[in-house]
Formats: C-alpha cells, sequence, structure tokens
C-alpha cells in the first residue's frame, strides 16, 4: 500500500509541475527544489516527474484540440478562426504543420546528439545560472522587442519566425531555462506579438514534450511499478488539472502586464537554490 506520505508528495509536485510547466518560470527548477525539500529524489522520484509531464501535455491537448487538428487539415464543424492580420504581406498563409516541424527541428537535433550531456546537466547549480539568464532573456525580449510586432496573431506567423523561434528553443535544454521562456522571448525578439509567441510555444510544446517524455519514459521504465501507480495517477491528474487553469490565466494575464515580473520571480528563484543548495 503507498504511504500517505507519497501520495501527498505526489500532489503537491503534480501542482508545482502543472503551474511552472507552461509559464516561464522553470518547471525544473521549482521541481528540484520542491522534490529535494519533499525528500522525494532518487530514481523513482525522476521516473515520476517524467510521468506527471504527461498530464501537463494532455492539458494542451485538450485546450487546443480545435487548432491542433487544423494543423493536419481537420476541422470539426466551422474553421478555426484566423488570429492575426489577414493583410499581412510577410504572412505565410494559416499556421501549418510546416510551422510546427520547423519549429521543432533544431532541439530535436540537438537534443538527440546531446541527450546523454544534456541529462548530466541536471542539478542544483546548473538550474541556478539557467534561471538566471532566462531572466535576463525576459527582460531583453521586453526591453528589445520592435515597438510594432510583425505578426499580431498567431497566423501571421511566417517560417522564418517558426524556424528562429526553434533555435530559441535550444536554450531550453539547459536545465533551468525554461521551455516557454526561450521560445516566447525569441518570439518577441523577432516580431511576434506576446500572446502570439505564447499560442506558439504551447502548440510546440505537444509534439517536443510527448517525444521527450516517451524518450525518457523508455530509457527508465524498469522504474515503474504498479505499486506506485496510486502515486503516479494523483500527480498526472493533479498536473493535469493545474496545467489547465495555469495556461488559461496566463494568457489573460499576458494580455495587460509584461515578462519583467516573472524574470524578478526566476532571479527570486535562484537566490533560493543558491541558498539551498550551496
Amino acid at each position: 500500500m503507498v504511504e500517505a506520505h507519497s501520495l501527498i508528495s505526489a500532489l503537491i509536485l503534480g501542482i508545482v509541475e502543472g503551474l511552472t510547466e507552461f509559464l516561464p518560470v522553470s518547471s525544473t527548477g521549482h521541481m528540484i527544489i520542491v522534490g529535494n525539500l519533499l525528500g522525494f529524489t532518487g530514481d523513482t522520484a525522476e521516473t515520476f516527474e517524467v510521468v506527471i509531464q504527461l498530464g501537463s501535455i494532455l492539458a494542451v491537448v485538450v485546450m487546443f484540440w480545435r487548432r491542433l487538428f487544423s494543423l493536419i487539415g481537420i476541422n470539426f464543424g466551422k474553421p478555426v478562426p484566423y488570429e492575426g492580420d489577414k493583410h499581412n504581406p510577410e504572412r505565410t498563409g494559416r499556421l501549418s504543420l510546416i510551422h510546427i516541424l520547423l519549429g521543432m527541428v533544431p532541439a530535436v537535433v540537438l537534443g538527440l546528439v546531446f541527450h546523454d550531456t544534456i541529462k548530466s546537466l541536471f542539478n542544483p547549480v546548473n538550474v541556478m545560472y539557467a534561471l538566471v539568464v532566462g531572466g535576463l532573456l525576459l527582460l531583453a525580449a521586453e526591453w528589445l522587442k520592435p515597438g510594432q510586432p510583425r505578426a499580431v496573431g498567431i497566423d501571421d506567423m511566417t517560417y522564418r519566425q517558426a524556424f528562429v523561434i526553434g533555435c530559441f528553443q535550444c536554450l531550453a535544454l539547459w536545465p533551468g531555462f525554461s521551455r516557454s521562456g526561450a521560445t516566447i522571448s525569441g518570439g518577441m525578439l523577432i516580431g511576434v506579438s506576446r500572446y502570439a509567441a505564447s499560442e506558439f510555444s504551447f502548440l510546440l510544446a505537444v509534439p517536443m514534450m510527448m517525444g521527450a517524455t516517451v524518450l525518457d519514459l523508455y530509457k527508465s521504465w524498469h522504474f515503474l511499478s504498479l505499486h506506485d501507480l496510486p502515486m503516479f495517477a494523483v500527480g498526472f491528474v493533479a498536473a493535469f488539472v493545474v496545467a489547465m487553469i495555469a495556461i488559461k490565466t496566463f494568457l489573460t494575464v499576458i494580455k495587460r502586464i509584461s515578462f519583467v515580473p516573472f524574470a524578478i520571480y526566476r532571479f527570486i528563484v535562484a537566490a533560493v537554490v543558491y541558498a539551498i543548495f550551496m
């Protein structure tokens, strides 16, 4: 029987995962801090973190299912409304699967080639530095972005913009950097609006996180146990529910505020990591 402490830890970590996975604050940094505070570490804990990421991914699929199906030419009833300026001379048509593939290629290539090296970077010191550098990138994106976005809506995005955002996504291979922070900042710097860059980041997360999760599960399947199933289920459901709320809230909030508060928060988390582990 699974101990109550393990179920409570699973619930807390599921909430943390769902809350931070798609915000530009680094879910990895938070999971390391909370996991160590709860004494939830080791191979089983690492496998647990991989499994509950599936809950966060499912939240994106549920929220953007119509848009995701439209990428492969399937529409249920009315087509997904056009998001952007149809008169934008730079646009390449509606957001398509090609945009997603171009956004995936750079990180997929680097991730496969340097998978083991990247895994070796999962330690508090590297995460602390990534939190700081990622925070600086958020500030740079706010201060250096073009005055008027060239891609107001997600359907305004060009293939070039999708590929460049994919290159920025490579920064997220550094544990603690934040995949959403890297992609959204990159998008803003090349003229994609904050909202459109955020939506693209969420859509890009589905194949990227799904692929990484499947690969990690394949490599750590022997740590899975039926005994731990209740714990994994609690974490999965918590991550799914909280991620749904977090995504919806985030997309509402970023219409009104900048990323400066998120950058400051990252610096605070980095200081906490330093205080605990250094």
